[in-house]
């Protein structure tokens, strides 16, 4: 049974701190389930750890239902939340077609956006018309050229706009927020003054959940790791050793032997080649 928006309210209300992962595929989304994570947030971020571009804005639309849709066919239990990508909700039209495709086409339960008071409009109409959204507050990636790639809210001014931002995008209707880069501090205040979850990432210990990167948390990234991740594992070590052992059993003729081959009947096969050269 697939968790709900009401489930994670109820995580938040009974104090139980909610885990949620990036996931971009099926096989991730498969075992995101066999680990229990409750929620799944189909990030943009895929633009950079999947695609390899430097930064999430070359992400489209298209990009994000067909990742959506793999995560969706994988995992029959989180929640699952897709990005609306950069300038895909610049008008309540376009909000309302990217969350039809995301959910409607690729089966997500939620979409996210990032931003405050410029979106706090789109954001009710479209909780009005029944989408759940989670907004993203503090550093919003997509929004990195113009806010610059570090901490936010540090300043009394900052810290105050954006608990207002995250009062104003719970008034609207998110079901959630993302804090990601404030303040230890600042995060923990403004979860204990809003009704809904928040979920941080680079943001302390304070808020109601947390969500990580895959590939930053199994070590599977080319670069360094950043501050607020914590690597549970080396996958990516194992891999490269995984893929240096098959080269050389390869070059030496090691791979494959006669258990990873089939065989045929010497004389049919000797009919078969008869008169060939």
């Amino acid at each position: 049974m697939r968790v709900t928006l009401r489930d994670i309210q109820r995580m938040k209300e009974a104090g139980e701190r909610i885990a949620m992962v990036t996931a971009y595929d099926h096989p991730s989304a498969a075992l995101a389930e066999r680990a229990g994570v409750p929620m799944i947030l189909v990030g943009d971020s895929l633009g950079m750890v999947v695609h390899g571009h430097g930064s999430t804005l070359p992400v489209t639309l298209d990009d994000m239902a067909r990742h959506t849709a793999a995560v969706v066919r994988g995992n029959a239990r989180a929640l699952i939340v897709a990005d609306l990508p950069f300038l895909t909700y610049g008008t309540e039209p376009e909000a309302l077609a990217g969350a039809r495709r995301l959910m409607g086409e690729a089966g997500a339960g939620a979409v996210k956006l990032e931003g405050g008071a410029a979106v706090v409009s789109t954001v009710a109409r479209l909780a009005a018309l029944g989408v759940p959204v989670m907004g993203h507050l503090g550093f919003t990636p997509q929004a990195q050229h113009q806010i610059g790639l570090r901490v936010q809210g540090r300043d009394a001014g900052a810290a105050r706009r954006l608990l207002d931002d995250a009062l104003a995008l719970e008034r609207a209707g998110a079901f959630a927020l993302v804090l990601e880069l404030v303040p230890a501090e600042l995060a923990a205040a403004v979860t204990a003054r809003l009704a809904i979850p928040t979920i941080g990432i680079g943001a302390g210990a304070g808020c109601s959940g947390q969500v990580q990167v895959w590939h930053d948390i199994l070590g599977l990234g080319t670069g360094r790791v950043p501050r607020h991740a914590k690597p549970y594992a080396e996958i990516g070590s194992a891999i490269e050793a995984a893929l240096k052992g098959y080269v050389a059993e390869v070059a030496s003729g090691a791979f494959p032997t006669a258990a990873q081959s089939a065989t045929m009947d010497e004389a049919v096969l000797a009919r078969a080649l008869g008169g060939a050269e």
